[in-house]
């Protein structure tokens, strides 16, 4: 009698997946996917324990993207060469030794090692995203591939709001001993419950990383999604990087705990990436960008309807923060979906370099949020992350009918 652990994927789809594993999926993405967001709304708390300076506050989230960016161009790739459940124990493995070790930490420079680490291991969740697409067969991909991309949101905007109610409760160590828990927890079902994924790719690690090259060069289709999705990444990091700003300034005057519940409205938007998977497997994938990249940019524009400080206008920055984050899981999910059928031997290394350029818009974007506010408060960011949208629909708008990703 073979255990579920026993079964074997082959480097082509899976005849069939559970609605029961595609849940499981979509939870491991979003508790891994948390673990690069926890320490955002603590940086402050961190920093103090720690003796950090003001300058170096910053290295405490930093330091995690800058792990989580070098995992996704050197280790994600791993996913067309080594068996996938093997790779996401080793990740899920390192993710938490790196979390305990942040949770132990009472000096700088293991805390900021621990975060570097933290950023490696969690791209453990972008070896499960095109594992689950292997599972999936093509009529129905795009739905599995939503359902875990859902998860995912999930994790992103709850980590947040879940990090400051720990710390009340608690402390900020706390946040990643529980974490670092989950982890483990979670490696134990996956090796218990995930198929074996073998890939069919005979390639050296060194000649995989540079075959990376020629894909970004010959796949238009990967260098569109990505772009497209990077400019709604910026305005998505920047929109979360400055209005915890706004709403504790003098105009909303709001505390922690309000800032964190104000977060949690954005979650709503983690429905949007089911809906975009099943769009896409019916062929709507250009509308559904479209109508995307449309809402990112109403989503700013609806923050200027009412009068600032007003009960109207904070929400109107929920239901603001609702459209935008349902836009921007929808479009990442259309992505994913058009890039991930494009061939499933190099589909972790597409999605390497997919992720790798948004994460660098989000970064773009979160720097950009913060000179803007310091230069002309809410008025100046939000025009910059109108921008962002219409500039990547403005890229889009040139894609030729018939050959749309």
């Amino acid at each position: 009698m073979t255990t579920p652990a026993s079964l074997t994927v082959a480097g082509t789809e899976h005849k069939a997946v559970s609605p029961w594993l595609t849940l499981l999926l979509a939870a491991a993405c979003g508790l891994t996917a948390a673990n690069v967001y926890y320490a955002q709304p603590l940086a402050g708390p961190i920093s103090a324990a720690l003796g950090l300076s003001a300058e170096a506050t910053g290295l405490i989230v930093t330091l995690t993207q800058i792990g989580y960016g070098l995992g996704l161009l050197l280790i994600v790739p791993l996913g067309d060469l080594v068996e996938n459940r093997r790779l996401t124990l080793i990740l899920l493995g390192i993710a938490a030794l790196a979390l305990t070790g942040a949770g132990l930490s009472s000096h700088p420079l293991p805390f900021l090692l621990s975060a570097l680490c933290i950023g490696v291991g969690t791209v453990a969740v972008q070896v499960l995203v095109p594992y689950a697409a292997h599972l999936a067969p093509e009529a129905v991909r795009g739905r599995v591939v939503g359902n875990v991309m859902s998860g995912l949101m999930l994790g992103i905007m709850l980590a947040r709001p879940v990090s400051s109610f720990i710390t009340q409760l608690s402390s900020w160590h706390m946040v990643f001993f529980i974490s670092a828990a989950a982890m483990l927890l979670l490696a134990v079902v996956l090796a218990w419950t995930l198929p074996l994924r073998k890939p069919a790719g005979q390639l050296r690690y060194g000649a995989l990383l540079a075959s990376m090259v020629q894909l970004a060069r010959t796949t238009p289709v990967l260098r569109r999604r990505a772009l497209y999705h990077a400019g709604l990444f910026a305005a998505f990091s920047l929109f979360w990087t400055t209005t915890p700003l706004l709403l504790a300034g003098p105009e909303f005057r709001l505390s922690q705990g309000g800032i964190a519940l104000f977060a949690l409205a954005g979650v709503a938007g983690a429905i949007a990436a089911p809906i975009a998977g099943r769009m896409a497997d019916r062929g709507w994938s250009r509308p559904a960008t479209g109508l995307a990249m449309l809402a990112v940019a109403v989503g700013f524009l609806m923050t200027h309807v009412a009068e600032p400080g007003s009960a109207w206008a904070l929400g109107l920055l929920v239901a603001a923060a609702i459209v935008l984050d349902f836009g921007v899981a929808a479009n990442m999910t259309l992505g994913q979906r058009a890039i991930f059928g494009l061939g499933a031997e190099f589909r972790a290394r597409l999605n390497g370099l997919y992720m790798t350029t948004f994460f660098i818009g989000g970064a773009i974007g979160s720097a950009l949020g913060g000179w803007a506010y310091a230069q002309g408060g809410w008025g100046l960011a939000s025009w910059i992350g109108f921008a962002l949208p219409v500039l990547a629909l403005g890229y889009f708008a040139t894609e030729r009918r018939g050959h749309q990703p």
